[in-house]
């Protein structure tokens, strides 16, 4: 398999995907981090989680450059073959061929740089919510997971992420075990039966 344009760093521990082999990829690849984020959206978490690893299975790389510029009608032949990257592979890898794009436009290629070079958590924040794919609380979140499973903290982060920077079981941030991903879907699950009951 071919590697990515992404600088090498050392590999981060993750039980977001609840799949070894896929949570191995998380921890080795920083863009199939940010491709799992993207397609946490109406679909469970630990299978969105998963997307990366598919893809490079398939694909034979998760370079942004190389996906950004694959046949679009390949690529989606790739991320619909069962078990497909998501409930809508479609539309997803038309959304993951723009996430690529974007990195490589704006990154020249190497996901970290949205990261590293963020000044401040508000920076950070305005960064992610540049990436296609990702509205306010999803860019909330991620910069929640960033902080917490990747040590990316830099000043303010707790103010952009709001509630997502508390500890507790709010969202895939805090995800770390079997427990922990009950705990946040039971949260999730309350969270949409009490908006339910408001009538939001």
């Amino acid at each position: 398999m071919a590697a990515t344009k992404t600088k090498k760093q050392a590999p981060a521990r993750f039980c977001i995907a609840q799949d070894p082999a896929a949570d191995e990829v998380l921890g080795s690849d920083p863009f199939a981090v940010v491709v799992g984020m993207m397609l946490d959206q109406q679909y469970g978490m630990e299978h969105a989680f998963r997307g990366g690893y598919k893809v490079l299975r398939r694909f034979g790389t998760l370079d942004p450059a190389t996906i950004a510029t694959a046949d679009p009608d390949y690529f989606k032949t790739v991320c619909s073959t069962p078990p497909a990257i998501h409930r809508y592979p479609g539309s997803m890898s038309t959304r993951l061929q723009e996430l690529a794009t974007h990195v490589v436009a704006t990154y020249d290629g190497d996901v970290t740089r949205l990261w590293t070079e963020a000044s401040t958590g508000a920076d950070l924040f305005k960064r992610v919510q540049q990436l296609p794919g990702f509205g306010k609380q999803k860019a909330q979140i991620f910069v929640a997971l960033l902080a917490k499973q990747l040590g990316v903290r830099p000043e303010g982060w707790e103010t952009v992420c709001g509630d997502y920077a508390l500890d507790g079981h709010r969202s895939v941030a805090d995800v770390t075990d079997v427990e922990s991903l009950r705990k946040v879907r039971e949260y999730k699950q309350q969270k949409k039966a009490a908006a339910k009951a408001a009538g939001t």
